[in-house]
């Protein structure tokens, strides 16, 4: 079962966002997503993957990211790393709420996919004066995790292309980005749809998607997590 945040307070946590401008964080961070393509296609280094793969796994030093977004809502990543095994935790949170929503995570519950690709699409650009992972192309990379959409476009594949070259890829990165795109092996792509309560909702069964998102807010906090989520 997903850690709670608040028991990441007693945690080894660690500010993880100086390791996005090191040599091998992507290969790294994006390894169980892209089985079959080596690092040198993310234009890295084997050696530098794998010791960033080391660093993010460190039971000593638990990495943590966070993607602000409008409405004062944020997606916090964290790096969760046992004696035995490393899991990631996402969760969407915002100050009024009293609980985080998990949106995914890879433990033995894999809980996923936590976002179909308008989505994603949608929370690519930072609110202005944010603070945290702010370039829209690592925004994308991070997040890809999370992501499981039998339906994404091609446009997804040119962004994250463009995603990939402007962190140091290879211009023929397009093989790479399809492989991104077809979802978290923990629980691959799934099938989405938009619902008369203006949500996404997913047909996997170890979605948190299955129903509305935050179905048990009040109204008012689901309307803003409502237009974070679905601006258009």
């Amino acid at each position: 079962m997903a850690m709670a945040r608040h028991w990441y307070s007693s945690s080894p946590v660690v500010d993880g966002h100086p390791l996005l401008d090191e040599p091998g964080f992507w290969p790294a961070h994006l390894a169980d997503l892209s089985e079959g393509h080596p690092p040198e296609a993310f234009g890295s280094d084997g050696g530098d993957a794998a010791a960033m793969l080391d660093r993010l796994h460190d039971p000593s030093a638990w990495p943590m990211f966070t993607v602000p977004l409008v409405g004062g809502f944020t997606i916090v990543l964290h790096y969760n790393s046992g004696e035995e095994f490393t899991t990631t935790d996402y969760f969407l949170t915002h100050p009024d709420w009293s609980q985080d929503l998990v949106l995914a995570s890879d433990d033995q519950d894999r809980i996923g996919p936590g976002l179909c690709w308008p989505e994603l699409a949608a929370l690519l650009e930072a609110p202005p004066g944010a603070a945290g992972v702010t370039d829209s192309h690592a925004r994308l990379l991070l997040l890809l995790p999370v992501l499981g959409d039998t339906a994404v476009p091609e446009e997804a594949v040119t962004a994250v292309v463009e995603a990939l070259v402007a962190q140091g890829a290879p211009e023929a990165s397009e093989a790479l980005a399809r492989r991104l795109l077809e979802g978290n092996p923990m629980w691959g792509a799934e099938d989405w749809w938009f619902d008369d309560e203006q949500s996404w909702l997913c047909e996997g069964d170890r979605s948190p998607c299955k129903v509305p998102l935050g179905d048990h807010l009040p109204p008012q906090q689901r309307a803003a997590l409502e237009a974070c989520l679905a601006p258009c």
